[in-house]
């Protein structure tokens, strides 16, 4: 019998396995996949740290959730610098003086602001009732037509138009000549990637991985007081309300004999003509083992977004206004469980960068220990 049976290995599973186990509990984690750590999980290719299930950059400006990863690895000082590939030309990302000088060769802040502003007065949207116009309303045409439109048609799987206009509330426009992706205070890649970080979660902790919590759903159940469930909410509750959507990731991954294959870790390809939504080249992430001395090879993965299916792997909760009012309703009937704990963005049904992950698990663990 244990105290709790953790269903998913991934960093949300992990944190609550490693703080229930430090206080004595007596835990289980299983996990369906052959592997221990979600889809942050590395695998080592050739010599490279590769991202089995697309890039994961940790950034955080909470000191606790940064200093609380620092106990299981050291972190390199990577820096998300993504470019963004239209046709034959080549923007930095987020957008800022780089890309506007690029685009419009203004070389002032003013210049810029004075461009984009006049943009958005041609279109004349007052009241956006789609993505596309919330997007030129914020940004001008040119932005949005290069670097906007046909990358977030591919990502959702619908046309601008036909989205609405919430998804996008703002978009990140700096008049600077940084490239840095993020604006938060701490940021990099474990040095020898995630995998060997969660084993440090999990040390001393009882693991059976190739174990499909649904196979045998009441057996598994019965050996544990209380189970963490980082699984679809609404698989665990049968679908009883109806699906809820989400989208889903295809990878294609090739071992190059080149030592160098686009220059940086992420490019994105923003036209909709082609069907990925961005190239990783993945010994970019590793700070200072770039060059071909280091390592001949490279190794890139295509990620392309594809519609979720029963059987697929469900990366991003779709959060639009349809799909969370279904949530809710899961949600009301996961509030009546004395013997069950919903974390992570498939439990939750949220969207959750790495560092909310954390600091997610952490509250939900201490609250409940705390009881």
């Amino acid at each position: 019998m244990y105290d709790y049976l953790i269903v998913g290995s991934g960093l949300f599973g992990a944190i609550f396995a490693h703080e229930a186990h430090k206080a004595g509990k007596q835990v289980l984690v299983i996990d369906k996949r052959d592997h221990i750590a979600g889809n942050i999980y590395t695998k080592e290719v050739e010599g490279i740290q590769v991202h089995q299930y697309g890039a994961h950059i940790f950034h955080t400006s909470n000191k606790e959730v940064w200093d609380y990863v620092q106990q299981f690895a050291e972190f390199n000082r990577y820096t998300n610098a993504p470019v963004a590939r239209y046709k034959d030309e080549l923007y930095n990302m987020p957008f800022n003086m780089n890309t506007f000088n690029k685009m419009w060769g203004v070389m002032t802040p003013q210049e810029a602001k004075d461009k984009i502003a006049v943009q958005i007065k041609e279109a004349g949207i007052t009241e956006p009732k789609n993505l596309e116009e919330q997007a030129i309303s914020l940004v001008g045409r040119d932005i949005y037509e290069k670097l906007v439109k046909g990358y977030t048609e591919k990502q959702w799987g619908r046309r601008a138009t036909e989205l609405p206009s919430f998804i996008i509330k703002r978009l990140p426009v700096r008049f600077v000549y940084d490239n840095n992706y993020f604006n938060d205070k701490y940021q990099g890649i474990p040095v020898g990637g995630y995998t060997q970080m969660v084993e440090k979660m999990l040390e001393g902790i009882e693991v059976r991985l190739s174990t499909d919590f649904f196979a045998d759903r009441e057996y598994l159940s019965g050996l544990a007081e209380k189970i963490v469930f980082t699984g679809m909410i609404d698989e665990y509750y049968d679908y009883c309300y109806g699906e809820l959507e989400y989208r889903s990731l295809c990878f294609e991954t090739e071992v190059l004999d080149c030592e160098n294959y686009q220059g940086n870790a992420v490019v994105n390809y923003t036209e909709y003509e082609i069907p990925y939504t961005r190239i990783i080249e993945h010994k970019h992430f590793e700070f200072g083992c770039q060059s071909g001395e280091a390592n001949p090879k490279t190794i890139i993965t295509r990620e392309y977004p594809a519609t979720w299916k029963k059987g697929d792997e469900p990366y991003y909760p779709m959060n639009d206004e349809k799909n969370n009012t279904l949530y809710a309703k899961y949600k009301e009937l996961s509030e009546k469980e004395n013997h069950v704990i919903f974390g992570g963005r498939l439990g939750m049904y949220k969207y959750f960068d790495m560092h909310h992950v954390v600091a997610e698990a952490l509250a939900c663990v201490r609250a409940e220990l705390n009881k």
